[in-house]
């Protein structure tokens, strides 16, 4: 028990050689994450010394951040090619998705199938609520998702202060999936999202990880300064 119990950071356990990121907000300048192209390889850079595997590009869509879809695309195929083009053997493989919120703007776009899909079959969409509260007709939305014939992967479960634990369970026995951000297991966000965190991981509810890096610096620092229990690390495996 004493073993499984021994801490080490994110860098030091080797944990994301072969990682694949599956929320970040890499995408330059559309959304409160990196602003520009060079961050952005930078970033790109950082991972490739890590040994990352595998990035999903997720930037907001919501009422404050209405991306466009279709602009996000282009914007997508100038970071690709501008990624190919720089020195380096092993690149990283990178796929575009949208992190969504659930609000009004969100709920025209579900209508008119104006989409950036998630998922190895792109048959999954990725989405977000208010930290606070639960939107308006919540559950009738999430049924609307499965609906259009796509599954919703609710990003970071565990930083939602509205939500308890049977809620978790709810949502986990109606087949929406969660996306785990890896620093909440190492008290980034504080020690209630790390509790939460560590409960899901426990009960097999993640299906994904992911970064959810908004700042290179702030993700050095998280992933440096921040220990995890061992077991932990164990439990991480199966996702």
């Amino acid at each position: 028990m004493f073993f499984l119990n021994k801490k080490y950071t994110l860098t030091e356990s080797g944990f994301l050689n072969d990682w694949t990121d599956r929320h970040s907000h890499i995408l330059p300048g559309v959304d409160d994450g990196i602003r520009t192209m060079e961050d952005s390889l930078s970033v790109l850079k950082f991972y490739e010394q890590a040994g990352v595997s595998t990035v999903w590009l997720t930037p907001h869509i919501m009422e404050d951040v209405p991306n466009e879809p279709a602009e996000l695309k282009e914007r997508f195929e100038e970071l690709k090619e501008t990624y190919r083009q720089t020195e380096g053997e092993k690149k990283i493989n990178l796929h575009l998705a949208a992190e969504n919120m659930i609000d009004p703007l969100f709920v025209k776009r579900l209508e008119a199938g104006n989409l950036l899909t998630y998922g190895d079959k792109g048959d999954e969409l990725l989405v977000e609520t208010s930290y606070a509260q639960a939107p308006y007709r919540f559950k009738l939305i999430l049924q609307d998702i499965r609906k259009a014939g796509l599954t919703p992967v609710l990003a970071h479960p565990e930083r939602y202060r509205y939500m308890d634990y049977d809620d978790y369970d709810t949502l986990h026995e109606q087949g929406v999936r969660f996306q785990l951000n890896i620093t909440s297991l190492a008290g980034a966000y504080g020690p209630e999202p790390k509790e939460r965190a560590e409960y899901l991981l426990e009960e097999g509810y993640y299906t994904y990880q992911g970064s959810d890096l908004h700042s290179l610096s702030a993700f050095k620092r998280a992933i440096n300064e921040h220990s995890v229990r061992k077991r932990i690390y164990r439990l991480l495996q199966h996702i």
